[in-house]
C-alpha cells in the first residue's frame, strides 16, 4: 500500500513539475519506446498516425489533425497507417490501402471518416462495414472494377502485413496514436490539442538530436 502511495504521490509530483515548466513529461504526456523502431522518411522526422475509421476518437482528432498537417515544417513526413489490433479492424486497413493504391486518399479520407460516424458506418462489423464502404465509395464516382481488383492485390495484402507487424513493434493498444521517429509514443489520455502539442515538443527535441548527430 505505501508503495503504491508513493508512486501514485511520485506521478502527481511529474504531473505538477511539467506543468509548472509548461512542457510534455517523459511517462505523463508521452512514452520512449525501447526499442526504437525504424524511421522509413530518410532526411526527414517522421511522424505516424495510427486510426481506424470507426474509432469516435480518431474522428474527433481529424480536424484538428487536419489542420496541424497542414502546417507541419519541410522537415517532418507525416503519414497514415491503419492500426490492426484485430480481424475486424483489418477490414478498415485494407479499405485505407485500396484507396491508396487507387490514389483516392487524399480526396476521400476525410469524407469517408464523415460518412462512417455520420451515415451510420460506425455501427456495421466486417464484410457488412466493407460492403457498406463499397456502396458508398461508387456514389463517389471510384472506380469499382480497379477497387475491387487492388482490394485483394499482392500491394494491398504486403501493406496490410507490414501494418500488422508495425502494430506489434510499436506495442499498439489503441487509436488514436501518434508517434514520432520511431522513438517516441504520445499519451492519448490528453486532450486533442494535447496530443498535437506534445508532437510538436517531440519533434524539437528529435530535429535537436539529429543535429548533434551530424559529423
Amino acid at each position: 500500500m505505501v508503495s503504491r502511495l508513493l508512486s501514485v504521490f511520485f506521478g502527481l509530483f511529474l504531473a505538477f513539475a511539467a506543468y509548472a515548466q509548461g512542457s510534455p513529461a517523459e511517462g505523463i504526456d508521452y512514452l520512449e519506446l525501447k526499442p526504437p523502431q525504424a524511421a522509413e522518411s530518410p532526411g526527414k522526422i517522421e511522424v505516424l498516425e495510427f486510426f481506424w475509421y470507426r474509432c469516435p476518437h480518431c474522428y474527433a482528432l481529424e480536424p484538428d489533425l487536419e489542420s496541424w498537417v497542414k502546417q507541419l515544417p519541410r522537415d517532418v513526413q507525416f503519414k497514415r497507417v491503419p492500426g490492426i489490433l484485430n480481424d475486424d479492424w483489418a477490414v478498415d486497413a485494407r479499405i485505407f490501402y485500396t484507396l491508396e493504391a487507387l490514389g483516392e486518399v487524399e480526396r476521400l479520407h476525410r469524407s469517408l471518416f464523415d460518412a462512417v460516424h455520420q451515415q451510420g458506418g460506425v455501427r456495421l462489423h466486417g464484410d457488412a462495414f466493407a460492403k457498406w464502404v463499397a456502396d458508398w465509395l461508387a456514389k463517389q464516382k471510384v472506380d469499382m472494377a480497379k477497387y475491387d481488383a487492388a482490394f485483394r492485390s499482392f500491394t494491398v495484402e504486403t501493406k496490410l502485413r507490414r501494418a500488422t507487424q508495425m502494430a506489434r513493434a510499436y506495442r499498439l493498444d489503441g487509436v488514436p496514436t501518434l508517434t514520432v521517429q520511431g522513438r517516441y509514443l504520445v499519451v492519448a489520455s490528453t486532450s486533442r490539442k494535447g496530443m498535437l502539442a506534445t508532437t510538436d515538443f517531440l519533434i524539437g527535441e528529435t530535429r535537436k538530436q539529429l543535429a548533434k548527430a551530424k559529423p
